[in-house]
């Protein structure tokens, strides 16, 4: 079974092809790619494909862009942060749809299920099941923090935190009063616990909550600037493959 990942994130891509391959080693892994771009150029040149697993929002816009334009379509497991796009998931092929992290158990049973259809298609009827499930979720994520400080330990709740970030091997809490606090952990841990309708990791360095009262300039190479009230760290930049995502993020539709 011929196997494509389309996901901008290269740890998630490998850590995804990892247990992909530790479920079914009949799988190949025929290509990973990084964008819309890259995926609608394959795929037009490539149909021996058994099923795609794909990212929703990447670097370059929302993955429906490129399913919209292949047929005949090979059955997708869409991966993601986010449930919302649950119902426009099964309407473009999907047969499951897993959130991230990503676990093993989510994707042998997708290929279970992949393994079971005669044809890859979902009644409409069962749409709004799958919706309301994924509503009922019971999957949760941090919503405070416990802070040595001196001899103390301080409760952080994750709502008064404004910004997270790495710096010479240490990690810190930046909070909405300004302070700043080492936190025993990393950034790659902090971004797969935190909320990502709360939190987003804007660049290699640094994890912004969407209630920070940022100003956001245009910056060099189409990128972005975050000036944060208070911090005097480094310069905060978007990084160029994560600025149309996180723009998405906030809200802009035009980003679509």
């Amino acid at each position: 079974m011929n196997a494509i990942i389309i996901e901008d994130e290269p740890r998630a891509a490998k850590r995804l092809e990892s247990i992909i391959y530790q479920v079914d080693s009949a799988i190949t892994i025929v290509a990973t790619l990084e964008s819309i771009t890259e995926a609608i150029r394959y795929l037009k040149k490539n149909i021996n494909i058994d099923i795609i697993f794909s990212d929703i929002e990447l670097a370059d816009g929302v993955s429906f862009e490129i399913f919209s334009s292949i047929s005949p379509l090979p059955p997708i497991i869409f991966t993601t942060a986010y449930d919302q796009y649950a119902i426009k998931a099964f309407k473009n092929n999907g047969i499951d749809y897993l959130l991230k992290p990503v676990k093993e158990a989510d994707v042998l049973s997708a290929l279970t299920k992949l393994k079971s259809l005669t044809q890859p298609k979902i009644d409409s009827s069962i749409l709004q099941i799958l919706a309301q499930q994924l509503k009922g979720s019971t999957k949760t994520f941090k919503d405070r923090f416990l802070i040595k400080v001196g001899t103390h330990i301080k409760s952080i709740l994750t709502s008064d935190i404004h910004a997270l970030y790495s710096l010479n091997k240490d990690t810190y809490i930046f909070t909405k009063d300004k302070r700043n606090y080492v936190l025993d952990h990393s950034l790659d841990y902090l971004e797969e616990t935190l909320n990502p309708a709360q939190f987003y990791r804007i660049n290699r360095h640094f994890i912004i909550s969407i209630h920070a009262p940022v100003d956001i300039l245009a910056w060099s190479n189409s990128r972005l600037k975050i000036d944060l009230p208070g911090y005097t760290g480094d310069l905060i930049v978007v990084s160029r493959n994560k600025t149309k995502a996180y723009k998405l993020w906030l809200g802009d539709s035009t980003s679509y």
